[in-house]
């Protein structure tokens, strides 16, 4: 319950604290003296946007601050929050003249939307124009679950309903890819064959150019390589002969021509190292020789690598390897991308039976739901003075599943007997409306339990002794909450445990909207002032203590 309000410098207002009680309360006024300034100032702590236009004083800050007893149901939110949860919570806001907003809970900052998701725990504000949520299918859809008492069964079907969708997702996405990829599967084979038969190896470019080198120029390297054997160890004429002489010559001097003995040893390596090479080069004038057709293999070779590079349009053969590769892995994927696809459908239908076995539970519960809320709504609407009042809750299945279930949800209203059920827009006048609206938030504030109610003139439409029974219908729901109700009603307002009226005042520079709670003979002269006027006469004060019942 809102146990007190402070306001400061907001529209009308410069100042303004209130304290509370538990029960029914009712505010009253003259049309314009500020009622609706009261409840737009309660909406900011209640997480509504504001800016600077709701400054009286543009160069001061507006603050607005709610004490409430929260109770235990909103303790998890506060501990999911990491919020210290009191029996007093101070919901508090701040508009400073720039028009930065601030938001603090028990003097912890906050933002918007968990200030907002708190409000919605301790207050619910209706006001005349929310009567048109009854047409809204969405709003039915809240109203009906609420009333089956299926929240917790609605968030397990939402979690699965979650997985479900995102799953479909997934394996729409894939099936598109898999299809698109399959519409090239057969030419991305062919290249594939074409490069792998190709049997592309790194580093062959550099080889190749080498062995291409060597067989196009065979003929002069055997020659050369010939020609070099024969210098080196052709008989007589050739250096190694002539060095074995000269080393013989120096090797008989040696015993006694110290120098000779040095250059002996010297000439012997020589010849050795030339004995060697030589033997080499016999050697490679061999292997120089051009096997018949291998430089046309080789060039063969060439061209198909050089081909196959113009071709994909890659500069290097290590370019190629990895198109190949690549291509490889997409052909394997598109094998892999089928056995997800089934994976994923047979995950989709488990998914799916849950979903409809879920579904059928809130199905189940939201049917024997309508059928109690019928019959209540019924009865209560006869109590406000439409004996003929027919209220249906109809709900069709869908083929398809949404995040309420597989229920489409219509509520359908008659006032009369000779007129069909239709859909409440079609059929129910304004005063109707609000009383349809009224019970409809009688009993779904019952399943919440909702500690404060504030209707705010929902009893438009209505007067006479059909106010009287609004008047009741409020008073009853306030056993156990705190219920405040905005009206113009004297019927309604006589049954407030507190009464309070919202005046303005003016002073010599500025207009203010005040407002007071009212002391049991100021409510007799404020009721009897609803009743006839500003000229109160005594039929009028009479009047106002019989619905005072003083």
């Amino acid at each position: 319950m809102i146990q007190s309000l402070y306001i400061k410098n907001y529209l009308l207002i410069d100042h303004l604290e209130l304290d509370f009680s538990e029960g029914f309360i009712t505010i009253t006024g003259e049309t314009g003296a500020g009622k609706s300034i009261l409840m737009g100032a309660l909406s900011l702590i209640l997480g509504q946007r504001v800016d600077t236009s709701v400054l009286k004083l543009k160069d001061a800050k507006c603050i607005v601050e709610g004490t409430f007893r929260p109770g235990e149901r909103v303790k998890k939110l506060f501990e999911k929050n990491d919020l210290d949860f009191e029996n007093l919570t101070t919901l508090r806001r701040e508009i400073a003249p720039g028009g930065k907003s601030r938001a603090f809970i028990n003097d912890t900052p906050v933002n918007l939307p968990l200030l907002k998701e708190v409000g919605k725990l301790l207050v619910d504000i209706h006001s005349q124009h929310q009567n048109l949520q009854l047409n809204d299918h969405l709003y039915q859809m809240d109203v009906i679950t609420h009333m089956a008492g299926v929240e917790k069964e609605l968030n397990t079907y939402r979690k699965t309903f979650s997985a479900f969708t995102e799953l479909s997702r997934e394996l729409e996405q894939i099936r598109r890819e898999t299809a698109a990829q399959k519409e090239e599967l057969e030419y991305m084979e062919f290249q594939f064959k074409e490069l792998q038969s190709a049997r592309l190896v790194d580093g062959e470019m550099d080889e190749l150019e080498a062995d291409l080198q060597r067989a196009e120029h065979s003929e002069e390297i055997q020659n050369a390589l010939m020609e070099s054997a024969g210098h080196l160890s052709a008989e007589s004429t050739g250096i190694l002969d002539q060095l074995k002489a000269a080393l013989s010559m120096l090797q008989k001097i040696a015993q006694y021509y110290g120098p000779a003995q040095e250059m002996s040893s010297r000439l012997e390596s020589a010849y050795i190292e030339l004995k060697d090479i030589a033997s080499e080069v016999e050697l490679e004038a061999g292997k120089a020789r051009l096997e018949p057709g291998e430089l046309e293999q080789l060039r063969q070779r060439m061209d198909l690598l050089i081909g196959l590079m113009q071709k994909h349009r890659v500069p290097e053969l290590g370019h190629l390897i990895a198109l190949r590769d690549q291509l490889g892995s997409k052909i394997d994927s598109l094998s892999f991308s089928d056995e997800k696809i089934g994976q994923l459908s047979n995950e989709r239908k488990a998914l799916l039976k849950k979903l409809e076995e879920q579904a059928a539970i809130l199905h189940k519960n939201r049917t024997h739901a309508a059928e109690e809320m019928q019959l209540k709504i019924e009865g209560q609407l006869k109590q406000l003075g439409i004996p003929n009042a027919r209220f249906r809750v109809e709900l069709e299945s869908k083929e398809e599943y949404d995040s309420n279930g597989s229920d489409q949800v219509k509520f359908l209203f008659s006032a009369n007997k000779q007129l069909p059920l239709e859909e409440i827009s079609r059929v129910a006048s304004g005063g109707e409306i609000s009383r349809l609206m009224l019970c409809i938030k009688a009993l779904v504030s019952d399943r919440k339990g909702m500690p404060t109610l504030i209707f705010d003139e929902i009893d438009a439409g209505v007067s006479g002794e059909i106010a009287d029974k609004v008047g009741g219908i409020m008073d009853q729901l306030a056993k156990g909450r705190q219920v405040m109700a905005i009206t113009h009603l004297p019927q309604v307002a006589s049954r407030g445990a507190d009464h309070f009226v919202v005046f303005k005042e003016d002073t010599s520079d500025a207009t203010y909207t005040r407002i007071r709670k009212l002391q049991p003979e100021e409510r007799i002269t404020e009721i009897a002032r609803m009743l006839s006027g500003e000229e109160l006469s005594e039929e009028a004060l009479s009047n106002a203590r019989v619905l005072l019942r003083i």
